[in-house]
């Protein structure tokens, strides 16, 4: 599959019936979430591994990254309405993953590499800060989407170290988010966002 069939793909998938701003629920465009799994999978972190995806939502990544050869894939989300429609859309596409709904705090399973777009804290400050601890947790190999802002940037620097983890910014890119929420002054805002990797540190 190349990558730009893939986006096509991940860009019909059906997004949220009810985004809730808290839970800062913005569907994962198709070709950000493409460009991901695509570097992701060119250095052999995909094909044949167990993949976590936390924080799923409708299930853009985890159905990516079966897609591109995963051995098994899980999706955790929150929200039980977001599943559903990540179920639809696993259906749609002919891939089978292992939808958990439960909070990632919960999720205990040790995992090859986690691909994953957690909240960017707009709404609450470092809200991606419990998703990046799960992912150092279960896993040596992350991927991940965080706001390209300068703050942001150091925070992920400093916590990945602190961690035990080394930070790659792999990537900036454009990430489109329509009028969903009653703060939205735009139609359709752009925002840069930065790809990492995080790998963990040889002892």
């Amino acid at each position: 599959m190349k990558k730009r069939h893939l986006s096509m793909l991940l860009s019909r998938l059906e997004g949220f019936p009810e985004p809730k701003p808290e839970l800062e629920q913005y569907r994962t465009p198709g070709n950000v979430a493409s460009e991901l799994l695509w570097l992701a999978h060119s250095w052999g972190h995909i094909a044949g591994k167990v993949i976590a995806d936390l924080g799923t939502g409708t299930g853009v990544l985890a159905i990516g990254a079966k897609l591109l050869g995963a051995k098994k894939v899980y999706a955790v989300e929150i929200d039980e309405k977001a599943i559903e429609v990540a179920r639809k859309n696993a259906g749609k596409a002919g891939v089978n993953v292992e939808f958990l709904h439960m909070d990632v705090s919960e999720f205990d399973v040790k995992v090859d590499t986690v691909i994953m777009n957690p909240p960017f804290g707009s709404q609450r400050k470092h809200a991606d800060r419990p998703f990046l601890l799960k992912a150092f947790e279960v896993a040596d190999v992350v991927y991940s989407i965080h706001l390209a802002k300068p703050e942001v940037r150091n925070f992920i620097e400093k916590f990945s170290g602190e961690m035990g983890f080394r930070a790659v910014k792999l990537k900036t890119v454009p990430f489109e988010i329509p009028a969903q929420f009653h703060f939205h002054r735009k139609r359709l805002e752009r925002i840069p966002v930065d790809l990492y990797l995080f790998e963990r540190c040889a002892p």
